[in-house]
């Protein structure tokens, strides 16, 4: 058509205006500035940091305990007498509930409080009286211990006596010994110089009688010494007989003084169970009163209407703190676990409250807060996932205070930086995120030398 138009243009001069416009000829293609434009987009798309991070779903809980929703219950089985709170009110710590009165015939007795008291001061009397005996038998222990101390006194005076006297007698027969040892010489010195003929016979008469004299002398003092050692034997004995008649008379006694404690134990018993009884009569009546552990708004009420019945142990109503420090519970794949750590940071999506997210880019997100995880439980859950608890960072933006619990809320644990095609790589074979730790958890390793 191109060509015919231009034959016609060339044999007529005329140029159809709907050739001009439909084809235009003249004008050049901007087609693949725009392709080059757009793929080098791309390319440079490709090259932006991306944040990987662990997408989880849970919702608004506590740390603590004594901060979640709370049974209160009936400790004793009674009748309802009056409500002082309806379904809905909020209370203080302290504040009455509900107000019981028994329904079994053993705590009906108005006076059964003072009577468990009188019982209780008669035993308690019964065992002052005991150890008012324990104390005479004790003092007359003691006056046994002081007679046999000073019977001991004395024997151990002569036995002192005893023990001068035998060294005196020991030192006499040495004396004795040395003197007939010199005269056992002379008497064998003069034996051998009268068969040599020095000396005449009477002088070895004279030694032989010395000899038998110093013989008997020595005899005399070992005697003496053997009679010195059993006057100490003696003494001693007596010393144990001493104290083997104190040791019965003690013995008899501190026999009694066990008996008496035999029975103050016993009495003991009675009296602690007593006490125990008095205890729990007056723990058992102020239990009658339904009374607020803590400050919270009264809920789930089971019971209605006056004069009911409640059992031991029965639930009356539920008390949800007002007092609260939020805490996030996240559920985490089992696959993901690894990839969660201690102080690791996390980025929430409370229901109620909108958020515009780019999960690859949290700084450039709206509407979302940040956390940071204080627990991994090593535990599967009962959905089949591991639960993480995250509680508020307090360097980032505060939490929103209309928080409920129980509300739900999404999570985001960021991970390591990398591009975009590195992640779109990761997408596309299947792969899971790096294993990653957070700089808290960080070790710092020093080369071995």
């Amino acid at each position: 058509m191109k060509k015919l138009s231009e034959s016609i243009h060339s044999q007529t001069g005329y140029q159809p205006q709907s050739v001009s416009k439909i084809y235009r000829s003249d004008k050049i293609s901007k087609v693949r500035y725009w392709f080059l434009g757009l793929m080098l987009f791309l390319i440079v798309f490709l090259f932006l940091p991306w944040t990987q991070n662990i997408s989880t779903s849970g919702h608004v809980t506590t740390l603590y305990q004594d901060e979640r929703p709370q049974e209160i219950n009936s400790i004793i089985p009674g009748r309802i007498v009056k409500w002082w709170v309806k379904e809905g009110d909020f209370v203080n710590k302290g504040d009455t509930i509900l107000e019981l009165a028994d329904v079994k015939d053993e705590y009906l007795d108005t006076n059964l409080v003072k009577r468990t008291e009188a019982q209780l001061e008669a035993k308690e009397q019964k065992i002052i009286f005991y150890n008012q005996k324990i104390t005479a038998i004790e003092n007359q222990i003691q006056a046994i211990e002081s007679g046999r101390d000073l019977k001991l006194r004395s024997l151990e005076n002569k036995l002192e006596q005893f023990k001068r006297k035998l060294i005196s007698d020991s030192a006499e027969v040495v004396a004795a010994e040395m003197e007939n040892q010199i005269a056992n010489q002379q008497l064998i010195r003069g034996k051998q110089l009268f068969s040599q003929g020095v000396i005449p016979l009477t002088e070895l008469e004279k030694r032989t009688a010395q000899h038998n004299k110093t013989m008997a002398v020595l005899t005399e003092k070992q005697q003496k010494y053997l009679n010195t050692k059993q006057d100490i034997n003696i003494t001693k004995i007596d010393m144990n007989s001493v104290q083997q008649e104190t040791a019965d008379k003690i013995f008899k006694s501190r026999s009694e003084i066990a008996t008496s404690r035999s029975e103050i134990a016993t009495t003991g018993g009675e009296v602690a169970k007593n006490q125990n009884q008095l205890s729990n009569y007056i723990t058992r009546g102020k239990q009658r009163w339904l009374i607020a552990p803590q400050g919270g708004q009264i809920i789930k009420a089971r019971k209605s209407g006056i004069n009911e019945i409640v059992k031991e142990g029965e639930m009356i109503v539920e008390i949800v703190p007002t007092k609260v420090n939020y805490a996030v519970e996240l559920f985490v794949e089992p696959m993901d676990l690894i990839l969660i750590n201690i102080g690791q940071p996390i980025r929430l999506i409370f229901d109620g409250f909108p958020a515009i997210v780019f999960s690859g880019w949290p700084q450039n997100s709206y509407g979302t807060f940040v956390g940071k995880v204080i627990a991994v439980e090593t535990n599967r859950n009962e959905n089949g996932k591991f639960r993480i608890l995250v509680v508020p960072d307090t360097h980032e933006k505060p939490w929103p205070t209309q928080l409920k619990m129980g509300a739900g809320a999404k999570g985001f644990a960021l991970l390591k930086n990398v591009r975009i095609w590195y992640e779109l790589w990761r997408q596309i074979n299947g792969f899971p995120p790096d294993y990653y730790k957070s700089d808290e958890n960080k070790t710092k390793t020093t080369p071995k030398k």
